[in-house]
This record gives structure tokens, sequence and C-alpha cells, in this order.
């Protein structure tokens, strides 16, 4: 009988360590990062903030940088900008919450497209194989500033789902940072201002808010269902 030798320890350390730092198994852990992200979001329900206020004992720039920091990690976790943009207006006005949501935004886009670059990338980009697919990453790859800038513009695509195909993607840090902060301001603003004012539902400050937020997200529509009709015609 011939003895089988047993691997050795470094080698099973090798084998190991291979398998928990593969591709797959990294997009994995990003899935769960996101998962447990959204079952602490819907346990915390930070929706509360808007109608039990903001803290009393947090105030000036603690409350500001606090806030900022909280909105970057909620955004990060999945949840919806606009309740935080009108969360940003009621707890703190409009121009200190306008300031505090553009940072936040900022920060939670790169927290997103770091998670998506580090644990995501090296898995998904495999699979970019497809027509559309391959057209996308072309462009956010070679003309990442101006196409991210174009997406944070446009009303109606989702944020989360941006930030991780811009991580997919080659495009670089500083491209996509300033790309989302410029890009994110006329949207932002628009909430912000309308939380703000939102005690006030019948100034002009609040109706100019709202128009600004229906009438982009209107034309985003209209602009999608041609695109739509394009396509199925291609």
């Amino acid at each position: 009988m011939l003895d089988v030798a047993a691997p050795s320890p470094k080698t099973a350390v090798r084998r190991t360590r291979a398998v928990l730092f593969s591709p797959w198994s990294r997009l994995g852990l990003l899935a769960a990062l996101l998962a447990g992200s959204a079952i602490a979001v819907w346990v915390w329900q930070p929706q509360r903030l808007l109608a039990d206020g903001w803290p009393p004992q947090l105030s000036g720039a603690a409350a500001v940088v606090l806030f900022a920091a909280a909105y970057g990690l909620c955004t990060a976790a999945l949840v919806p900008r606009p309740l935080l943009n009108l969360a940003a207006g009621v707890l703190l006005g409009a121009q200190t919450g306008l300031a505090a949501a553009v940072v936040g935004t900022v920060l939670g886009a790169g927290i997103s497209f770091g998670l998506g670059r580090l644990l995501g990338q090296d898995a998904l980009r495999p699979l970019l194989r497809g027509r559309w697919l391959g057209a996308a990453d072309r462009q956010l790859s070679r003309h990442g500033f101006r196409s991210m800038l174009a997406i944070r513009l446009f009303p109606g695509v989702p944020f989360a789902a941006a930030n991780y195909c811009a991580a997919i993607s080659r495009m670089g840090w500083p491209a996509f940072l300033l790309a989302t902060g410029l890009g994110c301001v006329p949207n932002t603003a628009a909430y912000v201002v309308a939380g703000g004012h939102a005690a006030t539902p019948t100034s002009p400050v609040f109706l100019i808010a709202l128009t600004c937020i229906a009438v982009p997200a209107l034309a985003g529509l209209v602009v999608a269902w041609r695109k739509r009709g394009r396509l199925r015609g291609a």
C-alpha cells in the first residue's frame, strides 16, 4: 500500500487563502454586506428623524458633520436619497442642509465605489461580453467624468446602480467623485429646499422646488420612453 502524502500546512493555507480571496468569494461578501446594511436600515428606520426631529443636544458644526457621515453611510446602505435630502432640509435648513447632503452624497458614492471596485470588479468584469454592456463599459472607462456627470444630472438613474457600474468599469477615482459632487447638486438642492420649506407648502419657494423635482422627472420619463422605442426598433 502506498501512503498518500498529506498536503503541507503551507499548501493548505495557500489554498484556503485563494478560496477566501477569490473574485466570487469577494462578490459574495459584497452581497452579504449590502443585505446586512439593508436589514440594519430596516430595523433602525432612519426616516423617524423626519418625525422625531434632530437630537437637541446636537447643534452647529457637530450636527452638520454627523449628518453628512450618517447620510453617506445610509446612501451606501441603499437608503433612497430623496428621503435623505428632504431630511437634510427639514433638520438643517436649506443652505446648511444642501452642503451636508452634497458631502454625504460624495461620501456614500465613494464608499459604494470602493466596495464595488475591491469586492466586485474582478468577478464581474469577465461578464461584460454583451453588446450593450461592453458599450457602457467602454463609455465609462474612456469618458468617465462626462459620462458620470450626465448620469448624475439625468433624473431617474438609480444612484446605487450607477456607483457599482462605475466601479466595475475602469473609471478613475477623481473623475467619479468630481462628477458625482457636481452632478448631484441640482436634484439635491431641489429636494433639500423643499424639505426646508415643507412647513409652508404654499410658499413660492416650496412650489418652485417642487416644480424643479417634477419637471426633470417627467422629462426623464419621456426620454426613457423614446429611447425604449428606438431600442425596440433596433
